[in-house]
């Protein structure tokens, strides 16, 4: 009797794992993307910055553009946050400030150093985890908080400042923009029921939301509508719209791809902020900012596999 087997497999298994293929290379995607995103994003809100418009008012006015967006595209996952005020105001408020400290510190700092100090974000989350969902990360946990804690030792240490902490306000921003993010990611588990789409709008609006209570706050005041030139406004579009694209794509890619695999595909955004930051703006890091660095990526990749087990 003739084996049939091969026949099913082709005819059978085939589309399914076409479809399997496709999403695979659509998440990676959407992954990268997100990355370089992220990697590239500060040098367009440095050029507002130069040309007058304040972090704040560019981050309030982009991610305007990106609620705008959203109102109109995904208007029916609105109701989802409207129904849920609790996990989403804290969702929002802690995606706010991750967003909105980040695109600050970004500005002003040196932008290698804000993303490894961004970057202790995973030492945020296995303690945030550890006491809020009681995840218990083990020795693997330990060893991530120890080598965190030693690479920002050694890149932040200087010998004439005492204590290795931030030495500058970016710098400050960058640590409290991991921890928010570390929050983020501990509400995003809590708060599971809720789509796609509606968690993306959350963390938009709590960037306007966060800005608006941020400016009073600032020694400049908020750009107005009219003081900003077409030019200007279209490049803010063109933010907005990459910042929405690339919500919606990681979320996507972080649905679609096992933990470990997608965090080490997050670290080429370091890779997109060196070079860029180095044609860029001629920033360069020294053999101590290397070497600490090194050290909180390499706790970044061992905190993938605490999140696996």
């Amino acid at each position: 009797m003739c084996d049939t087997t091969w026949i099913q497999s082709v005819f059978l298994d085939a589309p399914n794992l076409t479809v399997k293929t496709t999403k695979k290379h659509l998440a990676t995607f959407g992954l990268l993307f997100g990355a370089i995103s992220w990697g590239i994003i500060w040098y367009p809100y440095r050029l507002l910055e130069q040309a007058g418009i304040p972090g704040v008012a560019s981050s309030f006015y982009t991610y305007c553009i990106a609620v705008i967006l959203s109102a109109l595209l995904f208007a029916r996952h609105w109701r989802g946050l409207v129904t849920l005020p609790k996990a989403v105001i804290l969702l929002g408020l802690a995606a706010g400030w991750t967003n909105l400290s980040y695109v600050l510190a970004v500005i002003d700092g040196e932008v290698m150093r804000v993303m490894l100090l961004f970057y202790l974000s995973p030492l945020w989350t296995v303690v945030l985890a550890h006491f809020w969902l009681h995840e218990r990360a083990g020795w693997l946990g330990a060893i991530t908080i120890a080598i965190s804690l030693i690479g920002a030792f050694i890149m932040l240490w200087q010998p004439d400042a005492g204590l290795p902490l931030p030495q500058s306000n970016a710098e400050w921003m960058a640590l409290s923009s991991g921890i928010g993010f570390a929050l983020t990611n501990v509400l995003t588990r809590r708060a599971s029921h809720l789509s796609l789409q509606a968690k993306s709008m959350a963390v938009w609006v709590g960037v306007v939301v966060m800005a608006l209570v941020f400016i009073p706050f600032q020694s400049v005041s908020l750009s107005m509508p009219d003081s900003i030139t077409t030019a200007q406004w279209l490049m803010m579009a063109g933010i907005g719209l990459l910042l929405m694209c690339a919500t919606l794509l990681v979320q996507y890619g972080i649905t679609h791809t096992p933990v470990t695999r997608a965090s080490v595909i997050f670290l080429f955004e370091l890779v997109v902020a060196a070079v860029t930051s180095y044609w860029l703006a001629g920033e360069a890091m020294n053999a101590r900012e290397w070497i600490g660095g090194s050290l909180i990526i390499a706790a970044a990749i061992i905190a993938t596999h605490t999140e696996k087990t």
